[in-house]
Formats: C-alpha cells, structure tokens, sequence
C-alpha cells in the first residue's frame, strides 16, 4: 500500500480559500476517473491547514494517477491556482509496512 499526503500551510487569511481549492482540485481528480482521496483540515495546533491524503495500493497504480493528472491541463490549472493560496507545500510518499 502506497499513501500520497500533501500539506497545505496556508498564507494568513487563505485556510479557506485552500480548502475549497482542494475540493475543486477533488473534482476535478473524480472527473478523471481517479480516486477523491480524503481531505483533512486543521481544528488545532501547529501542522498544515488542509491535508490530502490517497491509497494506492501498488507504486503503478501511483505512477498512474500521476500520469493522469500530469496530462489534464484542468488539474494543472488548479495546482497553479492553489500555490497562489500557500506558505508552503509538501507532498510525502509512504509505504504502508504492517496491517
């Protein structure tokens, strides 16, 4: 199992404009033919305002939904749209190791 996060760390005033983007950008994945994934977002402490997280269950099946979103010039444009909404962005890679 491969899980895909992103964090989202919102410029001051953006928590929610970041989340509605992530929405939009879920659509836009569901559109695809790709999972939605599940959409955090920050009820207290420090950490990112909104998370993304996704299960893969083979790095192909990752390096698939990748592909796909590479090549849509609409998720593209979304990505664009939400960095103009962030401090900062990290995507992590893990693989899940026990059951």
């Amino acid at each position: 199992m491969i899980v895909e996060t992103t964090n989202y760390y919102a410029r001051p005033g953006q928590a929610d404009a970041v989340l509605e983007q992530r929405r939009h950008a879920t659509a836009i994945r569901v559109s695809l033919g790709l999972s939605p994934g599940r959409i955090f977002s920050k009820l207290e402490g420090s950490g990112p305002d909104v998370r993304w997280e996704c299960d893969f269950p083979t790095r192909e099946d990752y390096d698939m939904d990748m592909s796909t979103r590479a090549a849509s010039a609409e998720f593209g444009s979304a990505r664009q749209t939400m960095h103009a909404f962030l401090d900062r962005f990290e995507r992590h890679l893990q693989q899940r190791v026990d059951d």
